[in-house]
């Protein structure tokens, strides 16, 4: 199924006792470009995150956010920096000296000074964090998805719909380009029956004319490959496989054929059809800038 590059998800919820959330947005780009904010001392998960967004995700510029509660159950690991404590007790008591003060110095008052104790949490389990991640990942990453889809779909809808308008405006110019011979010939004929008033106009030269003509306005083998492109563009289309480049490569095609044939015909009618095609080409052409 075709997916737009555009896209979010987001998990928020409890995973082995810990709530995690896992959020994922994206926009067009012409590769994959993924940053990821993670948890302080968390680093490590970012390889976890690349690998499964990867799984999902081909083209676009994804920004990654995840947060991961702190497991309370684990218990924090208190030390006491004994020079520091040292340094203040020693300086209250020459505090007290001094100014001959109460002795009052006790435990309590040590402790006021917060940076006299180290407080840090024991290491995390890396693996069950990672698996933590890989699991709010996969549900994130399933409504990133399904969003990126609908949005596809929205995309390929309206491409078809501008590809059968340049068919069925294709079929209105293969039907008057023919005309447009005969019409020439016609005119031929008069003009030199206007300059050769006294003089017999041989039919051949008119035939030869003619054919030197049509032969110069024919866009028969344009409109064929103009055909085959949206063929191949349909079923590309139609596919469940990443195209985005690809059918930015076929556009180009098309937009050249639209080209040849403007360069070509000598009707005011059919240049402007040219122009009609060549504006839904473009309308296409900035729609596959969204598909992935």
């Amino acid at each position: 199924m075709i997916r737009s590059m555009t896209g979010y998800g987001r998990f928020e919820g409890m995973i082995d006792g810990r709530n995690v959330v896992f959020e994922i947005k994206s926009v067009n780009h012409r590769f994959l470009e993924l940053q990821c904010r993670t948890p302080r001392g968390c680093g490590y998960i970012e390889e976890t995150i690349k690998n499964i967004v990867s799984k999902y995700v081909t083209r676009g510029k994804a920004d990654v956010f995840v947060s991961i509660e702190a497991d309370e159950n684990v218990a924090s690991q208190v030390s006491i920096n004994h020079p520091l404590a040292a340094g203040y007790v020693q300086a209250l008591r020459e505090l007290r000296d001094k100014y001959e003060l109460a002795d009052d110095i006790s435990v309590s008052t040590v402790a006021r000074y917060s940076d006299v104790f180290n407080v840090r949490k024991p290491p995390e389990n890396e693996e069950k964090l990672c698996s933590i991640v890989e699991q709010a990942g996969e549900q994130a990453l399933q409504a990133f998805v399904a969003m990126r889809e609908r949005e596809g779909e929205k995309l390929r809808d309206d491409i078809l719909g501008r590809c059968d308008t340049i068919i069925s405006i294709v079929a209105e110019i293969e039907k008057r380009s023919p005309e447009t011979v005969k019409e020439y010939r016609e005119r031929l004929y008069a003009r030199l029956s206007e300059i050769l008033t006294d003089t017999t106009i041989e039919p051949q030269r008119i035939l030869t004319e003619a054919a030197i003509f049509a032969d110069k306005t024919a866009v028969d083998e344009e409109t064929v490959r103009l055909r085959s492109h949206i063929d191949q563009l349909r079923e590309m289309l139609s596919g469940s496989d990443p195209v985005g480049r690809k059918l930015d490569f076929i556009v180009q095609e098309m937009n050249r054929e639209a080209n040849t044939i403007g360069s070509k015909v000598s009707d005011a009618a059919l240049a402007h059809k040219v122009v009609d095609i060549k504006a839904e080409i473009e309308k296409i052409r900035e729609q596959i800038q969204n598909i992935e």
